[in-house]
């Protein structure tokens, strides 16, 4: 139906003016290169005019050997009353030395008069005067035309004007650009068509072999980033600016996790190869890494969320028909399906899990432990977050297992002492077949005093448990109305160096909660591994 789309990806330039984020350069080279490997063609790699990073960072990327992508730098248009010659920031985008570069120019006439303060005449021959000097220069140039649609809202003429302005000085892609972030997809569609008819009348008036491909860049502000790129696409736009996740100024700029597969596997658009395309979850999960955010599960396409099913209704479908309940194959975009445990499962949730923990369980099994959970739950409990509690559930069950070790007894003392400060002291008495080891430790808190204790006792026969470490450690109050008589749960994040998994307990007592999915993080470690 459409032609193929470029994408152009300006994370960390406009993704890095996002409250909260600072890319190191190091993070900035490591994120252009996943960009690279996963297809992307243009990568913005800052503003040289703004900050030294950028400078350094453009010095350092042409010692990178890119497979495909081309580097952008971004600047602006010269200034009013400044021939582009004697402009500082026009030459810091040539010293780039970048293949591509990005300029930004006004195209409401608000901006013009009360921003740049200047007439509407300069800003045309601003905008023009830097695309051809930059053009001169033999760079592939991008204009950016900031707050288009708003100003096309404002004054269409003018708005064009600065549209046919980069066109006509030889600007390769005029970029539309919803700069305040909203507009409606509608508008957007409707304000793209008349502007591509528009620039393709001014190109065969001029005599020019054709019009200036457009572009579409949009923000997030009335959360319509990534439609109003759609629409845009729609309406004939042939290059897509956004960043991973979405991140941006404000509240985000289009996010190309979710534009891409939208282009790709809704409207049939070529943005990515297949094989990269499967690479966009691993992509989403790294940038959010890098940027120090944390993973958002709820995401379309890449969260982990984006194929998780709870109801059991749900689940006894997708076993049978997989998008009877899912719109696309997670593993196009390299997703999972994931099934989870919880009061509103059904059995055939407990099958599947039970499956993937390598338990071959029959249905009356899958109905005790399903019982179980929602016995547990309804006392705090809380097994989505914690599916290694569920796999030992149906592991208890089965005929010949027998725990690695019983718990007979433990005692925890925290202390503050003077010269000492605060610290804690744990003993445990636990059976291991015949052999019953009483131990004790410090640590630096209750729950590290228990864990280290715990191994003291369980090491000497089981030896693999060295390799395990606490990862995570979330608590949850329930019942906030009880103060501190409140139901406490504990979720535990365990890993053993090449897998991970999680735990719970839940109990008014703390320190009883996190033995609890302490505990059960230890035998689950002793499982044979699926």
């Amino acid at each position: 139906m459409y032609a193929a789309v470029s994408i152009y990806d300006t994370t960390l330039r406009d993704g890095a003016q996002a409250e909260g984020i600072s890319f190191s350069l190091e993070d900035k080279i490591k994120i252009a290169q996943r960009l690279d490997a996963i297809g992307v063609p243009f990568i913005e790699g800052g503003w040289p005019g703004s900050n030294t990073k950028d400078v350094e960072f453009f010095r350092r990327i042409q010692t990178v050997q890119l497979k495909q992508a081309q580097v952008a730098a971004f600047g602006a248009t010269r200034r009013a009353g400044i021939a582009c010659e004697a402009d500082n920031q026009v030459a810091l985008l040539l010293a780039a030395e970048t293949p591509v570069l990005t300029i930004v120019g006004k195209s409401w006439d608000l901006h013009v008069h009360h921003v740049l303060e200047t007439t509407l005449a300069e800003n045309l021959a601003m905008i023009a005067d830097t695309v051809r000097y930059l053009k001169d220069h033999g760079r592939q140039v991008f204009y950016d035309a900031e707050h288009f649609f708003d100003g096309y809202k404002a004054n269409p003429s003018y708005a064009l004007e600065c549209a046919a302005a980069a066109q006509g000085a030889g600007a390769d892609v005029v970029v539309l650009c919803d700069t305040n972030g909203g507009s409606m997809p509608w508008e957007i569609e409707e304000i793209v068509r008349k502007t591509r008819t528009h620039l393709a009348e001014r190109a065969y008036l001029a005599e020019q072999p054709g019009a200036a491909a457009l572009g579409i860049h949009t923000h997030d502000d009335a959360g319509m980033a990534v439609a109003n790129a759609l629409a845009a696409v729609r309406a004939g736009c042939a290059q897509v600016q956004g960043t991973l996740n979405g991140i941006g100024e404000r509240v985000g700029n289009c996010n190309l996790c979710t534009v891409i597969p939208n282009l790709q596997l809704k409207l049939g658009v070529r943005c990515l190869e297949d094989d990269q395309l499967r690479r966009l979850t691993e992509l989403s999960r790294f940038a959010s890494e890098t940027a120090n955010l944390g993973v958002n599960p709820r995401v379309p396409y890449v969260g982990a969320s984006a194929f998780a099913h709870k109801g059991g209704i749900h689940v006894a479908a997708v076993m049978k028909v997989e998008h009877s309940y899912q719109h696309i194959d997670p593993a196009l975009v390299g997703n999972e399906r994931r099934v989870l445990i919880s009061e509103l499962s059904g059995r055939g949730n407990l099958i599947y899990k039970a499956q993937q923990f390598g338990v071959d369980a029959s249905k009356e099994e899958a109905r005790q432990v399903l019982e179980q959970v929602k016995e547990q739950e309804s006392r705090g409990f809380y097994y989505e977050g914690a599916e290694a509690s569920v796999a030992l559930m149906l592991h208890r069950l089965r005929p010949g297992y027998r725990r690695p070790f019983e718990l007979i007894d433990f005692m925890v003392v925290v202390e503050h002492r003077q010269g000492r400060g605060l610290f804690a002291e744990a003993s445990v008495k636990v059976k291991v077949g015949d052999n019953v080891m009483h131990t004790a430790a410090e640590g630096n808190g209750p729950v590290n005093a228990l864990d280290q204790a715990l191994r003291k006792a369980l090491i000497p026969h089981y030896p693999r448990l060295a390799e395990v470490h606490l990862a995570d450690f979330k608590v949850r109050i329930l019942d906030g109305e009880s103060a501190t008589a409140a139901t406490t749960r504990v979720i535990i994040t365990t890993k053993n160096g090449h897998r991970d998994w999680s735990t719970v307990g839940s109990s008014p007592n703390i320190i009883e909660s996190s033995w609890q999915a302490l505990v059960d993080s230890m035998e689950y470690a002793l499982l044979p591994e699926t």
